[in-house]
């Protein structure tokens, strides 16, 4: 058996944060600092390499699948890279690292208690989030996205109080509660169709599924998606959340517990039902309205809040509804830019969220009202803060661009004026409730003592916020730039309908 062949490298990204998190659990709160910190950088580089190495093979089109072991028979763990799966992958063992640098400055900053904890749930997070990248069929999946909907308890009540176990309680009632939905769909699935493994296209006819049944157990299944991904009405979870410390915000509400959801959106949407069947049960036509009432909506709450993180986590309930708009559009451009978005928003969201973190442990300051000056103090956060919320409005030249381009593309090409009015819209509200928070840091003729001498936060905070503004802007100047995300986004997208490249 070549234990080196390509075959075992996705189990090798997922078992190796999943021993990181063992180890650090195992040592205890005994354990050093520095070496518990070691360990976790150790395995995100290790995580990184493994994932980059299976780029090439994608892009080439090679197939790398792995049977693990049969659970029952017919039904296995199985792993499946695919260019959807890659691009998530890629996505999350990237950002994995520079939080993990982030989150030394944080919690050395901050003086958090627990770290012994956190650090091995937040490996057992990426674990998870690997293994739902990488899963061949909806059993796999399902394991994986409930192993993240636990590992993540620990983080959203990480401070012990009252307000984090009530949000902790919110989150795990949403969250089980739509998985054993799930899980009950993915029975009545196997039933009629006797498989599970993922298809480019859905696998999921008329005939296994007839109306009204093809509709119920469409939102049976994609409701662990869209709960997760913050949808409305099914959202009140995620900015409760943001309880938890900043690095958590960042990582896993703004990128891999929230984009899981997503994700499981698009494998529901156009890989088990796949565009016709999603179509014709009016399942995707529903789930796009809700995206665009999600929006919108979560765009003017958004405008109202002055606790800054709470401005992001709605933010983020809106952005997150651009993927799942984009998906339930059913055309290759607009699935190219929803799982593109993956990219997009990840990397300027997360830059807003550690640029919040930096100011919080920096000057403890956290409403918007309170920082009236603050550029002054802290030029370089506030300028990655800066470009950040330029790209996430979908300016030119920034990598929301990129994606929201494609996904009004492809709402052109289906006729849907209103998803292209909706898109517009939600851009100029995002520039409504996020440049007045560059415009306070920055006003001129305000002597604000506090902020009177320079002070950026420390170099494990500042220099992961300033690296992930600065790709912001290149993936906006080269889509493809380094690992070909968007050829792979659109490789995906070619695989479910008529190619377009």
């Amino acid at each position: 058996m070549n234990w080196l062949a390509l075959s075992y490298r996705p189990l090798y990204a997922v078992l190796v944060s999943l021993i990181a998190s063992g180890l650090i659990y195992v040592l205890g709160e005994h354990i050093h600092r520095k070496l518990r910190e070691a360990i976790t950088i150790t395995a995100s580089v290790i995580k990184i390499v493994i994932v980059y190495s299976m780029v090439p093979a994608v892009l080439a089109g090679t197939k790398i699948s792995l049977k693990v072991i049969e659970i029952v028979k017919g039904v296995s763990l199985s792993f499946n890279v695919d260019p959807a799966g890659m691009v998530f992958a890629c996505v999350a063992s990237t950002l994995w690292i520079l939080t993990s640098f982030y989150s030394i400055g944080y919690m050395r900053g901050h003086g958090e208690e627990n770290q012994t904890g956190y650090y091995a749930a937040f490996a057992m997070c990426l674990s998870a989030t690997t293994g739902l990248c990488f899963a061949a069929n909806l059993i796999t999946f399902f394991i994986f996205f409930e192993v993240l909907t636990v590992a993540t308890y620990p983080l959203v009540v990480h401070y012990r109080d009252g307000e984090g176990t009530a949000s902790g309680r919110k989150y795990l009632a949403y969250t089980l509660i739509s998985g054993q939905i799930f899980f009950a769909s993915i029975v009545i699935v196997y039933s009629v169709a006797g498989t599970l493994e993922f298809r480019p296209g859905g696998f999921l006819t008329a005939d296994m599924l007839p109306m009204p049944w093809a509709f119920i157990v469409f939102f049976m299944m994609a409701g662990a998606g869209i709960v997760k991904a913050g949808v409305m009405p099914l959202h009140s979870w995620l900015p409760s959340a943001m309880v938890a410390p900043t690095p958590v915000s960042a990582l896993l509400h703004a990128v891999a517990v929230v984009k899981a959801g997503a994700f499981c959106t698009l494998r529901v949407v156009l890989y088990v039902f796949g565009p016709e069947l999603a179509k014709s049960c009016g399942g995707a036509d529903v789930l796009a309205w809700m995206a665009v009432f999600t929006i919108l909506v979560s765009s003017l709450i958004a405008m109202r809040k002055t606790n800054l993180k709470a401005r992001l986590a709605f933010s983020t309930v809106g952005q997150l509804s651009y993927i799942v708009l984009g998906i339930c559009i059913l055309t290759p451009y607009a699935t190219a830019g929803a799982i593109y978005h993956i990219v997009a928003h990840a990397f300027m969201k997360i830059t807003l969220f550690m640029a919040a973190g930096a100011i919080f442990v920096t000057t403890h300051k956290k409403d918007i009202g309170e920082m009236i000056g603050i550029g002054r103090r802290m030029p370089v956060t506030m300028g990655a803060f800066a470009v950040a919320s330029v790209g996430i409005a979908g300016f030119p030249f920034f990598v929301g661009f990129v994606s929201k381009a494609n996904i009004i593309m492809g709402a052109v090409s289906m006729g849907k004026p209103v998803f292209v009015a909706t898109l517009i819209a939600s851009a100029l509200l995002a520039l409504t409730y996020l440049m007045p928070v560059v415009l306070i840091a920055f006003k001129k003729n305000v002597d604000n003592p506090e902020f009177a001498k320079r002070g950026e936060a420390a170099p494990a905070m500042l220099i992961p916020l300033v690296i992930t503004a600065v790709i912001s802007v290149l993936l906006g100047l080269f889509p493809n730039a380094g690992l070909h995300l968007l050829d792979m986004a659109f490789m995906a997208g070619n695989s479910i309908f008529t190619p377009l490249m």
